[in-house]
Parts: structure tokens; sequence; C-alpha cells
């Protein structure tokens, strides 16, 4: 066997290309500002410290419905609430694509708490999106989704190709997904193409039980973006205002034509992976009390005591609002009732085969005379 050469020491080669990974820090986890904050409103950053506590107490009571036998296996979102903000920075008629760690994102875009909690109890009808949010359903299967967002931005990208702008898609995912060949195809494919659409990746350092460092060689997951002709871009998970900031130049530059951006989220995913797991059997302790000292929420609430925007009695009359509003979300899903075995017919096919159509009118026979 020949032994292995540097190419670069024995003067073989020149260099044809080079590239960096830029991070974007704005608010650091003791509330102190880094860098320019974006153009926010006093109330628009009311809203997102609002969008976060809300998503925080759906997720706490979520995990208390699943523990009561009320709810199924849950995906909890604890530590990675500055998702939210992603919403404020994209348009109505934007495209979201979530996987199954983004109720916040989904709340915060106008997606019904109730229907988000019928979902995770089983019903499927609380996946039924309301006609009027340009959300897609949320997606188990890990990565599968990715291909979904790029093929739906190519779409909006040919049916508008004429106009000056389009919407964009914004399809999230965690780190995991880069380990699925959905992630390489569907990345290959917008860059390829130039597709209007926003990769995001909830790097919470931990694929079920699967650290990052023997997840992938790669110094950073944005670098990722580069063998596909991205940009790709790593920002503070945690900082809502770099989260926004990167959102929305990504989301500009792609209603513009200007291409896809991949965005690294570097957060933390405070509880378990779901429900059936037990992260303490696998994650060091110490590396979650370090991070809990960076909890978005926090964060934001010491800018904003800083700013005069927040106070305890303000805190006080949120939690007692927001506590009610989640509290009717989960008595409206538990009242929904058992759906129709008839229903898994009507939602598969778009004119179903004459066996099933059979089986339909059985069933529908059947279920009346109950």
């Amino acid at each position: 066997m020949p032994k292995s050469r540097n190419i670069k020491k024995n003067g073989l080669g020149k260099p044809v290309a080079s590239f960096e990974v830029r991070r974007l820090e704005i608010l650091s986890p003791q509330g102190k500002v880094l860098g320019k904050l974006p153009k926010l409103s006093n109330d628009q950053i009311k809203q997102i410290y609002e969008s976060m506590v809300l998503a925080r107490i759906f997720d706490g009571i979520a995990l208390k419905l699943q523990r009561e036998g009320r709810m199924l296996t849950y995906a909890s979102i604890h530590g990675q609430e500055a998702q939210v903000v992603v919403a404020l920075a994209m348009q109505k008629d934007d495209w979201l694509f979530p996987s199954f760690r983004e109720d916040g994102v989904q709340i915060a875009r106008g997606m019904p708490l109730d229907l988000l909690y019928q979902y995770w109890m089983g019903d499927e009808r609380g996946q039924k999106i309301p006609e009027d949010l340009n959300n897609f359903t949320i997606s188990i299967p890990v990565g599968s989704q990715i291909p979904h967002a790029v093929g739906a931005a190519y779409a909006m990208k040919i049916k508008k190709q004429n106009d000056k702008k389009t919407p964009a898609s914004v399809v999230f995912f965690g780190d995991g997904a880069t380990s699925e060949g959905d992630f390489h195809e569907g990345m290959n494919f917008a860059g390829a193409l130039k597709v209007p659409c926003v990769f995001i990746c909830q790097n919470n350092k931990w694929a079920i039980s699967m650290p990052v460092s023997k997840q992938t060689a790669s110094q950073t997951i944005a670098q990722k973006a580069i063998a596909y002709g991205l940009e790709g871009v790593q920002v503070d998970g945690n900082d809502v205002f770099a989260v926004y900031e990167a959102a929305k130049y990504a989301l500009e530059k792609a209603r513009s034509g200007s291409g896809p951006t991949f965005i690294e989220m570097d957060t933390y995913r405070m509880s378990d992976h779901t429900t059936s797991d037990d992260a303490s059997k696998y994650r060091p302790k110490t590396e979650l009390e370090n991070w809990k000292k960076r909890d978005p929420i926090t964060r934001m609430q010491k800018f904003m005591l800083s700013k005069g925007l927040w106070s305890a009695v303000y805190e006080k009359q949120l939690l007692e609002r927001l506590n009610k509003k989640v509290a009717d979300a989960v008595a409206k899903a538990e009242i929904a009732g058992q759906p129709l075995v008839a229903d898994m017919f009507d939602y598969t096919y778009a004119e179903l085969p004459e066996s099933l159509k059979e089986q339909k009118e059985w069933i529908d026979n059947n279920e009346n005379k109950k």
C-alpha cells in the first residue's frame, strides 16, 4: 500500500476555491447587545417574547398531558423557543415545512393551539391546516419534508417567474436530518435550480442519543451548504435577534430570485428527545446545566428589563392570560370527539379506486347503524 501524501506539502495542485462560514450573534446570554439590533418596534419585541412564553407553556402542558395518558408520544421544544421569530420574518404567502419540533413557529404563524394538541393526542384531524395558513403538515420521518419544501419552492418559482417577488418556502429540520439522503438531495436540487427556499437546521446537539461530534466531521453544519452552491450561515440559535436577522435576510434573498440559503441555529434540546426517551442515560448533566444559562426566554427577559419593557406585573398578567389560552385549547381538543372510520378513505386518493369505494360504502352503512 502506498503511503498517503499531503498534496499541499508535496506541491501538488494549487488553490481553486476558498470558503468561509460566518456566525451571527446579537444578544448575549446576559441580555447584552453585542451587535446592531434589527429594526423592531417595542410591540414587536413584546410579541416575540410573548410567543416564546406561549410556546413554553404549550410545551409544558403537553408533557404533563402525555404523562397523564391524555396525549401520545410528544417531542418537546423546551430550550428551542427562539424558533418563533422566524414567523415574524415570513410573509403570509410564504410556506412553512416543519418537522416534529417546530410547534413554536407554527403557533407564532397562526396554527390553532387546540389543533396541535389534537394532533399530538393521536387525531390526524389536528393537522387539517386552516385554509388561510400556508403551513404544511408536521413531518415525523426525519428529513422527508426537505424535498417537499424544495419542490414547492420550485413550483412557486415557475408560477411566479414573470413577477419581481416570489413567495419562499422555509423548511425546518434537526442536525440528525443532515445525515439523511433527503437532506443532500434537497440541497442539491435547491442549489442547481436556484429555488426560493430557506433551510433552517435546529442543531440541538443530539440526534436522539447521537451527539453531533459522532455524526459528522464537519466543523460546522452550516458549511454543508457550500458543496451545493448555497450560502451557509451559523447563528446563535438562542438569540432571537440573530435568528430574525438571518431569516429576514435569507427570505428577502429568496423572494428576489437570488436563491436559497442555509441557516444553522446553534441551540440545545433541554428536554428528552421525546417522551419515550431518557436523555440522562447518555447526556452529561454538566452540559445541560451550561446550556440552561443560555436560555432564550431568560435572555430576552433581561434585555427587555434593561429597556423598560418587562416588569413583574407584566409577567404575572401575561402568564395568567397565556395559561388560560392554553387551558382553553386543551379543553377544546379533548371534546373534539372520535373521528369517523370512513375518514381514512377521504384524504388518500384524489379519486378512490372501485375496490375502496366498496369498502367505504360498507363502512358508511355500518357506522350509520350504530
